[in-house]
């Protein structure tokens, strides 16, 4: 490549620019992008280009391939400011009814505090309702393997539960 022709390649994007400036700046503005926008569309084009220069050589009409891109840039802006304008256009009332993501400080205390609860009131229970508890709940056993392990009824089972659930309940129900 000859020394002209890399001063070519490096003023090209500066001399298309300031070229057409007008000629796409109107071509922006008649697609519906506002005034005060136009020149700011103009500029992305430049600072996108500027990052792939050779992406104007071989174009046949420079002027052409600016306002298509510089179009195509308005238009991108446009839609992010109407996306943005949909999802910021609530009232104060409706963003803080929007879930939080993440639990509220106290949350933890308030967790640790029932998980207590609910460890002293497995130890109350008496040892063979303790068992079938924490097989059914902890060991993810079913009613009739539990029956199997511990040798009793598949009825005794469900009673054992059934009371054992009743005492854990009644016990976090207090702390409320």
């Amino acid at each position: 490549m000859a020394p002209a022709d890399i001063l070519d390649s490096d003023n090209l994007l500066d001399r298309a620019i300031e070229a057409h400036y007008a000629d796409i700046k109107a071509a922006v503005l008649r697609r519906g992008c506002a005034r005060g926008l136009v020149s700011d569309v103009v500029h992305d084009l430049y600072i996108r280009l500027a990052e792939q220069p050779d992406v104007l050589k071989g174009k046949r009409s420079l002027c052409a391939f600016l306002c298509r891109s510089a179009i195509n840039l308005g238009i991108d802006r446009m839609r992010r400011a109407r996306l943005e304008q949909h999802l910021f256009s609530g009232t104060e009332i409706e963003a803080l009814s929007v879930p939080a993501e993440t639990a509220a400080p106290d949350y933890g205390l308030d967790v640790e505090a029932r998980l207590a609860v609910l460890r002293e009131a497995i130890a109350e229970l008496p040892a063979r309702r303790r068992a079938v508890f924490i097989l059914h709940r902890l060991h993810r056993l079913e009613p009739d393997q539990i029956a199997r392990k511990l040798n009793i009824s598949r009825n005794m089972v469900d009673r054992h539960l059934r009371r054992a659930l009743a005492h854990c309940l009644d016990r976090l129900l207090g702390i409320e």
